[in-house]
């Protein structure tokens, strides 16, 4: 049988034109995923930009989030408080292949690029909208962002402290999510359409997102009404002796046998009450207790080998800042580093199932290809 090196091949979507009226981390995300498939993304960004590009710290007129979610994309300025401005974004929403907005609801009604306004002309088109609570209902034209659907969905509550206080997630979990499934509902209808011919409008809300990223804590909590309780035990975050912290836990009945021998309890063994799961989860507190007085016993490099030689889950605590080095990273190729204008190389992560770098591409400076995307699509300059 010939087979092709997928290498080659073209990407998905090339020949695609997609328009990114989102602003943000999760229209943009969607977008994003899009690009990386081949996909043609024009962002069309007011005259003071996206948002999210003022989001924390910035160099050379970018930030962090800006760059990640928008590299590859083309940006052009259009102010929609114009007449003129009105006329060029709804030339090109129906230029477009695919439509990704995140206003509130009503916005894109009254600028005429709403769903119904352009499958007029495109019964093809597939249009997505993303929002924070969807796009009916008591919370529809609240505001949203990240961290508040965190709080609002119990996520926060899922992500408490030792003393019992509730955190964030450390990044914004809920709008990448939202962002992938987007795509993934965009990259089902391309499918559908190539079938059956047609669009959709696909609705995705970051309330959605974050009860599909919980449904089985959702459904622990209403099997077990009397409060949550450890999935396996033991198992945890523990400091050796030079204070470095390893995560290890253990998956089933074996890996316990096995953990055991590598501390040096065989002591466990012995006893019948933790044979199974369900026995040694009633004495979680017990079994954690000891694992950390062992693990205080020596240095992260003497329990990383111990572990991995009885075939243990475990893994010590980095930061974002050494992932690119991680020795695993490097070998897979998960990174690869590209230019950014003013910045000098970053390491990009190469999307999932790519090969060769995926589409890397810099991240544009607000408006840098307004003039040629209106002289591109014929639009009248005001």
């Amino acid at each position: 049988m010939q087979t092709t090196d997928a290498r080659h091949e073209a990407p998905l979507l090339e020949g695609l034109t997609v328009l990114d009226l989102s602003q943000g981390i999760a229209g943009p995300c969607c977008a994003m995923q899009l690009r990386q498939q081949g996909a043609r993304v024009i962002k069309v960004e007011p005259p003071e930009g996206d948002w999210a590009r003022h989001m924390g710290r910035a160099r050379a007129g970018q930030c962090a989030i800006s760059l990640a979610y928008n590299a590859g994309k083309e940006s052009a300025v259009i102010d929609t408080r114009t007449p003129a401005g009105r006329t060029a974004l709804r030339k090109l929403a129906r230029e477009a292949d695919i439509v990704v907005q995140s206003f509130r609801p009503g916005v894109v009604e009254r600028l005429g690029v709403d769903y119904a306004s352009l499958a007029q002309d495109r019964p093809d088109l597939i249009y997505v909208s993303i929002s924070g609570w969807g796009g009916t209902g008591p919370a529809a034209g609240l505001p949203a962002v990240d961290t508040v659907v965190q709080a609002e969905t119990g996520l926060m509550d899922l992500n408490r402290d030792a003393s019992g206080r509730p955190h964030k997630v450390g990044l914004f979990v809920v709008d990448i999510v939202t962002g992938m499934h987007a795509a993934q509902g965009v990259f089902m209808a391309l499918l559908r359409r190539a079938l059956r011919g047609g669009g959709r409008h696909i609705e995705v809300s970051m309330l959605q997102a974050a009860a599909a990223m919980q449904a089985y804590p959702v459904l622990d909590a209403h099997l077990h009404p009397e409060g949550a309780a450890a999935v396996n035990a033991p198992g945890g975050l523990f400091e050796t002796r030079d204070g470095a912290h390893l995560y290890t836990s253990v998956a089933n009945d074996g890996m316990f046998r096995r953990m055991a021998e590598a501390l040096g309890e065989t002591q466990w063994l012995a006893d019948a009450g933790l044979a199974h799961s369900a026995g040694r989860i009633a004495r979680a507190r017990e079994l954690n207790a000891r694992v950390a007085e062992r693990l205080r016993g020596e240095d992260a490099a003497y329990w990383e080998q111990r572990l991995a030689e009885h075939d243990v889950l475990r893994g010590r605590v980095r930061t974002v800042r050494d992932l690119p080095q991680h020795p695993q990273a490097r070998h897979a190729g998960v990174f690869v580093y590209a230019e950014q204008p003013g910045l000098g190389a970053l390491p990009w992560p190469v999307p999932p199932g790519h090969e060769g770098g995926g589409a890397c591409a810099p991240a544009p400076a607000l408006g840098q290809h307004t003039e040629a995307v209106w002289a591109e699509f014929g639009l009248a300059s005001g």
